[in-house]
């Protein structure tokens, strides 16, 4: 199939090329807006507690003033608010007012004894913004007017002015958001045109997956667009510069999986035609085989309970396709239209194989003693899965996804200093009887009620008087926690006071509990469904994938218990660097997702590579020792060269300047070192070799195929002119 896939391509390269060109451009002119969402509690299904509570929120109280941003007022000197400085203060609320900002609401000025500090150093303002605009543009446009007109009235006071809340930090992730992606993609594409340019000592080859991956890029986005239109799915704001390394990763790692298969054919005395056409042969079932398993690994997200997830799992599936057709078809189109000696210049010595080249002492020494091998890069990875156990997750995504300096972050900080830390984001307990009696609640009752919810360890305060809806049946309590809503401490506390109000609710009556601390509580609920049934159904998927290649039985299992490994190791490693070395609570709660999409997914890759290469070497009647020795002496360079880059290309996300970024980049770079300098290039040689033909039972695996010589000295099949 893949045979006759390479002759058809190399046979129209043009056409081909012409096709891309055309389909990517009406894809992207095409293609609806997307926004991003930075409301984690759209991504919760609607079944779950906190949801319900917003409903009950948006329908009994819905002119209930909720805060979208923080004014953060403090003197310049650090001293205490002067009276002078209160006045300043209300002038410049009220000039806010005046200014008529589109889309904001109400302004409320500090009030003493409330928003007013114990210790006078701060005052605090809030602002409330059309929460039906909150993912539109405008919306940020809002925080962004409402910072920039206070800055200008606060001038020639002694006042320093600022602005946090929800609103402000949409703003504040949206910029840092841009600089993200701007940071990502030139230092991925540096990276691989450096890389790529030295593995082959050309300048065109180095600039040839870059150029190349532009194309399955646009016709991604394109893609994406529609779909997540046509499936109302949600968008979040870390999915483009995920999916910008994903499409330069991946679309990289299969370039080099041809092209180190075209070199070889080259070198075998195949013209250039024919050595495109046979590389697509022998490699294109390798590159189909690793994006199937890419594409389930990330297609299988749509089981999860996070729209977070449930959007961005379709989005890498499609550019993951998209990108693996890119390789079968553009890229070897490209290749054929391109004389070889300007693939490779000003490189001189690409046709000559090294003598005692590193990887084929590599391959040598893991023949020689795979059992060995075996132990000690198993051994590694237990070692660093047990690291694992420390593992400690955090659900404070503001803080993560920015730089502390960010205004938003500062009013933050400074809201924890002067105030409850939870004061800036309070927790709402309804209580209602909703459909269940029909009828009002006993304000009689209502005092004991909140009496107990004062009583939850981790509550600073609770309102004395709970607000009533119009038609009486629900009362709004509100609780102040004594830590920051989106703390380990808080959630905790939310859920104790979730049990307290599901006890003390009234006969008659039901207890739901909002705000941000409810939702991370629901996400954390979210999150444990995910694990145990994304997991499993994407492992067994790619158990399927990895036996229809492989035609075998045993091999699927060790190499997804390589894999399984690797994830925990990975795990592992990140917890001591963060958890361990660093000054860390925790990581973010999404991060074993990510190592799962990453190190499972992709470093399935190099194992798929390798396995595929060492079914060959077998097939062509080599002994298991001896196939494991080639195999890695052939496909080892394609492996480390591949790995490298992506690990590289991850571990720029490092240069963002933020926590998220950080920990992503750090665990998926050292995942992708592990999946392809620990399990494809010894654990799983070492095993198969170990195994001999029993790794490939029930197939013929093993067994030569009729008329094959050994790789390297096969007859060029000709396809054309070169």
């Amino acid at each position: 199939m893949f045979h006759r896939l390479g002759h058809f391509v190399v046979k129209r390269a043009w056409w081909v090329i012409i096709a891309w060109v055309i389909g990517s451009i009406a894809l992207i002119a095409t293609a609806p807006k997307m926004s991003a969402s930075t409301d984690e509690s759209e991504f919760l299904p609607k079944h779950y507690e906190s949801i319900r509570a917003a409903v009950v929120q948006q329908d009994k109280f819905p002119a209930e003033f909720t805060p979208s941003a923080i004014l953060m007022f403090e003197r310049t000197d650090g001293g205490a608010l002067t009276d002078a400085d209160k006045a300043d203060i209300a002038k410049i609320t009220k000039g806010l007012t005046d200014k008529h900002i589109p889309l904001v609401e109400q302004v409320i000025p500090p009030m003493a004894g409330r928003t007013i500090s114990q210790d006078g150093h701060y005052a605090m303002g809030m602002v409330s913004i059309d929460k039906t605009k909150m993912q539109t543009d405008e919306y940020l446009t809002a925080a962004k007017d409402v910072r920039d007109e206070g800055k200008e009235l606060a001038k020639g006071t002694a006042l320093k002015y600022q602005v946090g809340g929800q609103a402000a930090m949409g703003l504040d992730q949206k910029e840092s958001s841009s600089a993200t992606d701007a940071i990502t993609m030139v230092a991925t594409v540096v990276l691989i045109v450096v890389i790529v340019g030295v593995i082959f000592r050309g300048i065109l080859v180095g600039w040839l997956p870059v150029l190349l991956s532009m194309f399955p890029m646009i016709a991604a986005s394109g893609l994406i667009a529609f779909v997540t239109k046509l499936f109302d799915l949600k968008s979040s704001p870390i999915a483009s510069a995920i999916d910008i390394v994903v499409i330069l990763g991946v679309g990289t790692d299969y370039f080099l999986f041809l092209m180190f298969r075209y070199r070889e054919r080259l070198r075998a005395g195949d013209d250039r035609k024919s050595a495109v056409a046979n590389g697509v042969g022998r490699v294109g079932e390798a590159i189909a085989s690793a994006a199937g398993a890419v594409t389930v690994a990330f297609a299988v997200l749509l089981l999860s309970e996070l729209g977070m997830f449930t959007a961005l799992g379709p989005a890498l599936a499609i550019s993951v396709v998209v990108t693996a057709l890119a390789s079968l078809t553009l890229t070897p189109a490209l290749l054929a239209v391109i004389p070889a000696k300007a693939t490779f210049w000003p490189g001189r010595k690409w046709m000559q194989e090294p003598e005692g080249a590193r990887f084929h002492k590599l391959g040598r020494t893991v023949g020689r003693r795979p059992g060995l091998i075996a132990l000690v890069s198993g051994g590694l990875l237990v070692v660093l899965s047990l690291a694992g156990l420390g593992y400690q997750g955090t659900f404070d995504m503001a803080k993560s996804m920015m730089p502390k300096d960010k205004e938003s972050m500062v009013v933050m900080d400074a809201i924890g200093k002067g105030f409850s830390a939870g004061a800036a984001d309070p927790t709402h307990v309804f209580l209602t009887t909703g459909t269940k009696a029909g009828g009002k609640l006993d304000p009689n009752a209502l005092g004991g009620f909140g009496a107990k919810l004062g009583q939850v360890p981790g509550v600073a305060t609770v309102q004395p008087e709970p607000k009533l809806s119009e038609d009486g049946t629900t009362a709004d309590f509100v609780v102040m926690l004594k830590d920051s809503a989106a703390s380990n401490a808080a959630i905790d506390t939310v859920t104790k006071v979730r049990t307290a109000a599901h006890a003390a609710a009234p006969a008659g009556s039901e207890a739901l509990v909002s705000g941000t601390s409810s939702v991370y509580k629901d996400i954390n609920l979210a999150m444990a469904h995910d694990y145990k049934l994304v997991f499993p159904v994407a492992g067994v998927l790619i158990l399927l994938i990895l036996g229809l290649q492989l035609r075998s039985v045993v091999a699927p299992w060790y190499l997804m218990a390589s894999v399984g490994l690797g994830f925990a190791a990975t795990l592992g490693a990140t917890t001591v660097a963060f958890l361990k070395v660093g000054s860390e609570s925790g990581l973010m709660f999404m991060l074993p997702i990510f190592i799962y999409l990453f190190v499972v997914a992709i470093g399935t890759d190099y194992n798929i590579l390798i396995i595929a290469r060492l079914r060959e070497e077998a097939r062509e009647g080599r002994s298991p020792r001896e196939a494991a020795k080639e195999a890695i002496r052939h496909a080892g360079p394609t492996v480390a060269a591949a790995g490298f880059i992506l690990a590289a290309s991850f571990a720029t996300f490092m240069l963002a300047g933020n926590v998220l970024f950080a920990e992503l980049g750090f665990a998926l770079a050292i995942g992708i070192v592990l999946a392809a300098f620990v399990m494809a290039m010894f654990f799983t040689p070492a095993i198969t070799a170990l195994l001999g033909k029993k790794a490939w039972w029930p197939g013929h695996g093993a067994m030569p195929e009729p008329g094959h010589e050994p790789v390297g000295e096969r007859e060029p099949q000709p396809v054309g002119r070169a």
